[in-house]
């Protein structure tokens, strides 16, 4: 299955850790430990799509997939970008693939996840993806 993550509604640029600012904020889809198609906070919005193999069982595997069997999910990474380029992750959003399947329309399908990417708060989300905050729907 191919996972398209759409985002809006952006937390901004800069936002404030407890050990001091960020002012390069930036958030990606994480490929194993990598940050993958990082995106400005202040963008309009930001589009990951990673494929997803379904297995049965049913389980989960990819490029982007994270943590153990029944338990997978896809992370949003969250960082503070340096001019040198090195990302600094100071949070993570968990899209759980449990979620996604009730969408899935059959092999090869697209399934749509719109997420509000930011807070309560007015910072970066984090945790567990839920609505009213995500949206899954076939693509």
């Amino acid at each position: 299955m191919l996972l398209e993550i759409r985002g809006h509604h952006l937390p901004g640029r800069s936002w404030h850790l407890d050990d001091g600012p960020c002012h390069d904020v930036h958030v990606g889809v994480q490929l194993g430990r990598e940050p993958s198609g990082l995106v400005p906070g202040d963008a309009a919005s930001a589009a990951w799509t990673v494929e997803v193999e379904v297995r049965d069982g049913p389980d989960f595997r990819g490029p982007a997939v994270q943590g153990r069997k029944g338990e997978r999910f896809v992370y949003l990474t969250w960082g503070d970008l340096a001019a040198d380029g090195t990302f600094t992750m100071f949070r993570r959003a968990k899209l759980m693939l449990a979620d996604v399947l009730p969408h899935l329309r059959g092999p090869g399908a697209t399934v749509v996840a719109t997420v509000d990417l930011t807070d309560e708060r007015g910072g970066p989300r984090c945790a567990r993806l839920r609505p009213p905050a995500l949206d899954l729907r076939p693509g």
